[in-house]
């Protein structure tokens, strides 16, 4: 994912030059994009076996308020990403969840069109519409901290292309028939890439 996500920024850096897109307090940016969830490779362990979660695409969008030049207050949301859940010789479960996340976003003043910036944030997961042969399967909700790396390429003083990587910790205690057989360790990198309007 970070290969590609490296490939992404090189092309938006190849395009025609174009005037920067300034960030100064009291400007909004709404932003729509795709991005993919990628839980880590270990995924705890549930009923006495290992877990692994796969991944998921989904469109996503982000509103961003500058509470100061170059600082802004960013919320991002998503329509619901689902994940199939293998439990080691146990059998397979399904979920939806959705990972609104609230971050505040430091963008470097560079002066030109390429702008890069980080943000550290809070995300709550909330997981539904959990499926699975094996009884009844609930999965608590999440509550963890999120931190952000990416860049815009101005294509004009209003319109910009984005990449991003963010990283999410989620862990959320799993139920199945009334009692509790682990935590899920999702604790997922979710690269994105938008079109960013500012108005």
């Amino acid at each position: 994912m970070k290969q590609i996500l490296s490939a992404l920024l090189v092309s938006t850096a190849a395009l025609t030059a174009a005037p920067a897109m300034a960030q100064s307090a009291g400007d909004m940016t709404l932003s729509f994009g795709l991005g993919i969830v990628d839980p880590k490779s270990d995924n705890g362990v549930l009923a006495g076996k290992n877990a692994t979660i796969d991944d998921n695409i989904r469109p996503t969008i982000a509103f961003e308020y500058f509470v100061r030049d170059n600082i802004g207050i960013e919320v991002l949301g998503a329509l619901p990403f689902k994940h199939a859940i293998a439990i080691e010789g146990v059998g397979n479960a399904v979920t939806k969840h959705l990972p609104p996340t609230v971050s505040v976003n430091y963008h470097f003043p560079t002066g030109g069109k390429f702008k890069p910036f980080v943000g550290v944030g809070i995300n709550y997961t909330t997981f539904f519409e959990e499926e699975t042969s094996l009884g009844e399967l609930k999965i608590d909700d999440s509550w963890g901290l999120a931190a952000t790396i990416g860049a815009d390429y101005a294509l004009s003083d209003k319109r910009a292309l984005r990449a991003e990587l963010r990283y999410i910790d989620i862990d959320a205690d799993v139920y199945l028939n009334g009692g509790y057989i682990g935590t899920a360790e999702i604790d997922p990198l979710v690269a994105n890439v938008a079109y960013v309007v500012k108005f």
